[in-house]
């Protein structure tokens, strides 16, 4: 007689299990099953570990905002010579904590209510606009009251439908130029912030390294991450990007204990961007971001300026809010496989409603208005497809909020071979553009060089509506354009001309 008829009792069969272990075992895969279908998870080809380290990959890629914008606005005085929460002195670390804290809720909320992997920050640009434009105007509680209204004027215009509109009016080439643009400006963000690329004073605009050569540690820290991290996504291996960014950091940490390189500046500009990475001396650090939320004034502005300075400026914030986040939705949706033929994305409405918001909490929050990042490609790049990969994104800048000097071990030159390699998977669909048609591929040409050469998303999108609609018109067919396409390009020629504009009118 063979064993198993002697000791039956001995084969653990679903049967003979617990009821307890069959329930829990039951409510996990339940649980599982609701978050993929919430999510759309395996509809989209993706899982959940591919979505955490899609997650995880866009937070290391843009974790440097909570670094970055604090230095930016926590440091300008507005007109009355004060500084972000009524002070005499600059509060970097507060602006930092709500720096976090506002991506962070907004990350989650695209994920939640968007359900596409973007993250969302408080934009650049737009942050040097309202510290150097806005505040030596008026206050800083007036300045961030005007990129509230701002949100809240684009709020109303998807709500009415109008954005969405224009989103679909936009044609598919043209979508595609965006995307591809967008790649090279990504890159160009990575070389340059690497110090890869380098501004001069005299002689050509810019120029590899320190005086066309690569003589500083970082610079190889960062050739070498760049190499590491292409060699991995060239052999397709799961976690390339992230690989990329933290193995980068600990020889960027080795680098620094070994050769004392320290901070890049004006006398050392071999040195470190953003961050010196080594390992922080103090983990936990707390300053309650809440405080900074009764700190703004959305009518003040109009008592201490004419209603026409604050219309001009409310109106470029608005342009630029209102088509980066189009170029960005358009430019790292294609890559995630989320635009359909038709140039359409899923959740439009919502997802540009929740951006909108964003602009709001921005300057409810006194941070400057969050928008939607370009460096989400990393996270896309890593296999995220769904809004799982937001929260775990929004997440780790809530976490950030208490961890903050763990943010700040990363240095450029460890974070931005990422964007260059994201960069080249924007580029390649180059190739769907029909440039054997002149009627859409000028406008693509400009929409994809201008980007990059005068570092703005908003630059690109107003060169190629404004040559598509003019080459239509020349060529005699004006019926073909959308009505919408003559709004916004109308809108583009007045946003290049406000400089002469305000300069007539004295403002």
């Amino acid at each position: 007689m063979s064993s198993l008829a002697s000791n039956p009792v001995s084969i653990r069969s679903p049967a003979l299990l617990p009821e307890r272990d069959c329930c829990h075992s039951s409510r996990v895969s339940d649980r599982t099953t609701a978050i993929d279908r919430f999510f759309a998870i395996s509809a989209r080809g993706s899982t959940v570990s591919r979505e955490i380290r899609g997650g995880l990959a866009t937070f290391f890629t843009m974790a440097y905002i909570v670094v970055l914008n604090p230095i930016i606005i926590a440091n300008g005085q507005d007109v009355e010579k004060q500084f972000i929460g009524d002070g005499s002195a600059p509060n970097v670390a507060l602006v930092a904590a709500g720096t976090a804290f506002v991506a962070g809720i907004m990350t989650i909320l695209m994920g939640v209510v968007g359900r596409v992997p973007f993250a969302m920050a408080a934009g650049l640009g737009l942050n040097t606009f309202v510290t150097f434009n806005i505040a030596k105007v008026m206050s800083w509680e007036e300045a961030m009251g005007l990129v509230f209204l701002e949100g809240v004027i684009i709020a109303v215009l998807v709500l009415t439908g109008f954005r969405v509109a224009v989103f679909n009016a936009i044609p598919a080439q043209l979508k595609t130029a965006i995307s591809v643009g967008i790649g090279l400006f990504i890159a160009l963000i990575g070389f340059v912030d690497a110090g890869f690329v380098r501004r001069v004073a005299a002689g050509p605009p810019l120029e590899m390294g320190i005086g066309g050569a690569l003589t500083s540690w970082p610079i190889l820290v960062f050739v070498v991450g760049l190499l590491a991290t292409a060699a991995l996504v060239a052999r397709k291996v799961k976690g390339a990007i992230l690989i990329g960014i933290v193995g980068t950091t600990v020889l960027a940490v080795i680098v620094e204990a070994l050769a004392k390189t320290g901070p890049a500046s004006a006398e050392n500009p071999g040195g470190w961007q953003l961050n010196v990475p080594a390992m922080p001396k103090q983990i936990f650090d707390f300053h309650n971001p809440l405080t900074l939320f009764t700190e703004f004034d959305p009518f003040g502005a109009f008592s201490r300026v004419s209603a026409l300075l604050v219309a001009l400026l409310v109106f470029t914030l608005l342009i630029t809010d209102f088509f980066d986040t189009m170029g960005t939705m358009v430019g790292v949706g294609r890559q995630a496989g989320l635009v359909g033929e038709d140039g359409v994305l899923p959740r439009t409405r919502e997802i540009l409603l929740v951006d909108s918001l964003g602009a709001a909490a921005g300057g409810a929050g006194s941070v400057s208005s969050n928008t939607t990042y370009i460096e989400s490609a990393a996270g896309v790049g890593e296999g995220a497809r769904t809004g799982l990969a937001s929260v775990v994104t929004g997440l780790l800048f809530l976490v950030a909020i208490f961890f903050a000097p763990l943010v700040e071990v990363v240095p450029y030159e460890a974070a931005t071979p990422a964007l260059v390699v994201v960069g080249f998977l924007m580029m390649t669909s180059v190739r769907e553009i029909d440039f054997s048609d002149y009627e859409v591929a000028i406008p693509a040409f400009l929409t994809i060089v201008v980007m990059p050469f005068t570092y703005s998303i908003s630059n690109g999108v107003g060169a190629g509506f404004i040559s598509y609609v003019l080459i239509k018109v020349v060529r005699g067919k004006a019926g073909e354009i959308h009505p919408l396409m003559w709004v916004v390009s109308g809108m583009f020629v007045l946003y290049f001309a406000l400089g002469p504009i305000r300069a007539l009118l004295g403002v």
